[in-house]
C-alpha cells in the first residue's frame, strides 16, 4: 500500500476506509460482526469503508481495539524510512477540537505507535480504553499536563514522562493558558 497523500483530507478518509475494509475481511468479519464487537454501528462502519464519513478518534480506537490491531494500522501499512515534521502530515482530532494527534510514523507492522499530541489550554481529553495490556508513555514537550490514571492525578511539566497501562481509565487535563504538546508512545504487548 502506498503512503497517504496528506494534502487531501478526502484521500485520508478514503484510505482509512480501504484499509478498514481490508483488515475486516482479513479477519473474516462481516460488517455486522464488526459492529457487534466494536460498538460502532453497521451503518457507520459501511460509511467509513466507503469513505462517506470522517470517523472520530474515539470510533477509530473502538474499531482498532476490536480488530486487535494498532490504531495506525487503520491508516497505512507502509514501511521504510520516513521523516515526520511537526505540523505536517496526518492530524486526527479527538471528540471536539481540544485534542489533536499527529502520528509520527504510520507503520502498522510495529507493536509501537508514536504520536505527537496537542491539548488546548484549559481543556481535558478522555480517551477510549486502549487495547488490553497496552503501555502508554507520555512525555510533555511543552506546557504542563495533569494525567489522571485510575483516579490518581500526576502533574507533569516540560520533559517529564509517565508510563502506565493504557487500558486503565485515564485522562489528560491542561489547566494552563498555553497549548500543551506531548509525545506519546503506545506499546502493544
Amino acid at each position: 500500500m502506498q503512503p497517504m497523500e496528506i494534502d487531501d483530507p478526502r484521500q485520508v478518509v478514503l484510505q482509512v476506509g480501504s484499509v478498514l475494509k481490508k483488515l475486516r475481511k482479513d479477519k473474516g468479519l462481516s460488517l455486522e460482526e464488526l459492529a457487534q464487537v466494536s460498538g460502532v454501528s453497521k451503518l457507520t462502519l459501511g460509511n467509513i469503508e466507503r469513505g462517506d464519513t470522517n470517523p472520530t478518534i474515539g470510533m477509530l480506537w473502538k474499531i482498532s481495539k476490536s480488530l486487535s490491531v494498532p490504531l495506525m494500522a487503520l491508516f497505512s501499512d507502509q514501511s521504510g524510512v520516513q521523516v515526520s515534521r511537526a505540523g505536517e502530515g496526518l492530524r486526527i482530532a479527538g471528540d471536539g477540537d481540544t485534542w489533536l494527534i499527529e502520528p509520527i510514523f504510520q507503520q502498522s507492522s510495529q507493536d509501537v505507535e508514536i504520536c505527537r499530541a496537542y491539548l488546548q489550554p484549559n481543556s481535558s481529553y478522555y480517551p477510549e480504553m486502549h487495547h488490553p495490556h497496552t503501555t502508554e508513555i507520555a512525555t510533555v514537550m511543552s506546557g504542563m499536563i495533569e494525567i489522571n490514571v485510575n483516579d490518581e492525578t500526576y502533574t507533569l511539566n516540560a520533559y517529564d514522562s509517565i508510563s502506565f497501562r493504557a487500558d486503565d481509565a485515564h485522562s489528560y487535563t491542561n489547566p494552563s493558558d498555553e497549548l500543551a504538546v506531548l509525545h506519546l508512545i503506545l506499546k502493544y504487548n
